[in-house]
């Protein structure tokens, strides 16, 4: 009995001053994995930020550049006639938005469904303005009567999704 408890006078302390050295082991080695953590997060925000802002950018200048206001100049040809005009401008949305689907990975869901409705609002738009003309009318017919439902709605169909883009933009900073 005798030796036991001179074993235990031994034993507990060693126990003791080994636990004591693994809580602090254990304390050191998660705080140098969180120093770690930090580090990789703050070199994948060095990486990702700017490509996240320039996914932003991107996607601002496809709805500036599907704006009717821009769209229908740029595309324009006096010698297309409505159905020919209105497939050049459906065709140059859909290339448009094809040469930026990548960039929906570095913005929000609702920010891409947002660009999306854009796009298909403006495509409706056009559609919808070539079936109110008559059969031989031309390219200029749709644009003006394109430009005449903006004008008595008073729609901006790429204003939601800039303003949404524009809001993201300012929490990342």
């Amino acid at each position: 009995m005798e030796l036991l408890i001179e074993f235990a006078k031994i034993l507990l302390p060693a126990a003791l001053v080994l636990y004591a050295m693994y809580l602090t082991i254990r304390t050191f080695l998660y705080k140098e994995i969180e120093k770690k953590l930090v580090d990789i997060k703050t070199k994948n925000t060095e990486i990702i930020l700017p490509l996240r802002l320039q996914a932003y950018e991107r996607i601002c200048l496809f709805l500036e550049r599907i704006s009717p206001i821009h769209l229908l100049p740029r595309v324009n040809n006096p010698e297309y006639s409505s159905e020919e005009f209105q497939q050049q401008l459906v065709q140059n949305i859909r290339e448009e938005f094809t040469h930026n689907l990548s960039q929906q990975i570095y913005m929000s869901s609702i920010a891409w469904d947002l660009t999306k409705k854009s796009m298909e609002d403006i495509i409706t738009l056009i559609n919808q303005s070539n079936n109110e003309l008559r059969e031989n009318a031309s390219g200029l017919d749709l644009a003006k009567t394109i430009f005449e439902k903006l004008m008595q709605n008073e729609w901006d169909p790429t204003a939601d999704a800039l303003r949404a883009l524009k809001e993201e933009i300012r929490e990342l900073f």
